[in-house]
């Protein structure tokens, strides 16, 4: 179930036919195996910034496809999209839409903000709704307004907010969000809460393990924090970033030490 049919917020459109359809003669032809997947992807705003969380863990039916692909994806410098669906899709869409941002930004000569990409990204997506998409991703950035969170659905669904989870794991994730989150939390505690929230889904979703990927978008851009043994992390054994601390992992964001094969891009953006 999408967030917004859960909001009460999805519109009248007719649902595109599901996939493959039936040939002429009439003969339904099952597809050769069920296209399950899953995933928790979380992030929400904090005064000094944006914390991202994801797990690493992509299935497909009851197979471990990938037990550590990268579900957050560089834009630019300054803005990160989680991947939630199908991952041909959102990756497809997701370098569409970081080719027409940087676009945008050669013809009116500055970035756009965090809301122009959503709502960009979710005109895009309006336009090939009956295509049997399956895009969820949430857009995180700071722009001239300061930091900024909107989750954009295949449907041209758009929404801000300050706390948003995707993914079958999210229930999971807004029941530790819902109980420890507040928009003055320190980066320490932020950091601890996003690790925690995606490790207690992952120990109750299936479809959801692997790692925790834990990003933080400031006003200087995104940072790559950490990647760490979710199984560690329920359990509390693994290293916890603090607030003095990630000092070093700042130069390790830019520098592309732990930040994924997208951050290569950034000097295509200075």
């Amino acid at each position: 179930m999408a967030l917004q049919d859960m909001l009460g917020t999805a519109g009248t459109a007719l649902q595109a036919p599901s996939w493959p359809l039936p040939p002429p003669g009439g003969v339904v032809v099952p597809a050769p195996f069920p296209l399950s997947h899953g995933t928790t992807t979380l992030a929400f705003r904090c005064s000094h910034g944006v914390v991202v969380a994801a797990d690493t863990r992509s299935s497909c039916a009851g197979l471990v496809a990938d037990p550590s692909s990268r579900k957050v994806i560089t834009l630019h410098p300054h803005l990160l999209a989680t991947t939630s669906g199908t991952s041909a899709d959102c990756v497809s869409w997701l370098r569409l839409l970081r080719c027409a941002l940087r676009l945008r930004e050669l013809r009116e000569g500055r970035r756009p903000s965090v809301a122009g990409a959503a709502k960009l990204l979710a005109s895009l997506l309006r336009g090939c709704r009956n295509e049997d998409l399956c895009v969820a991703t949430l857009l995180c950035g700071w722009d001239h307004r300061g930091p900024g969170l909107h989750y954009v659905y295949s449907d041209g669904t758009c929404l801000s907010g300050d706390v948003f989870s995707v993914g079958s794991g999210s229930p999971y994730a807004y029941g530790v969000m819902d109980g420890s989150y507040r928009y003055d939390l320190p980066r320490a505690e932020a950091f601890l809460l996003a690790r925690q929230a995606v490790a207690h889904a992952a120990h109750r979703d299936a479809y959801s393990g692997g790692n925790v990927d834990l990003y933080h978008v400031r006003p200087t851009g995104w940072v790559c924090i950490s990647r760490e043994d979710l199984s560690e992390v329920y359990r509390g054994l693994g290293p916890m970033p603090d607030e003095d601390g990630d000092a070093e992992e700042v130069q390790q964001g830019q520098t592309g030490l732990r930040a994924p094969p997208e951050a290569a891009i950034a000097h295509f953006w200075n």
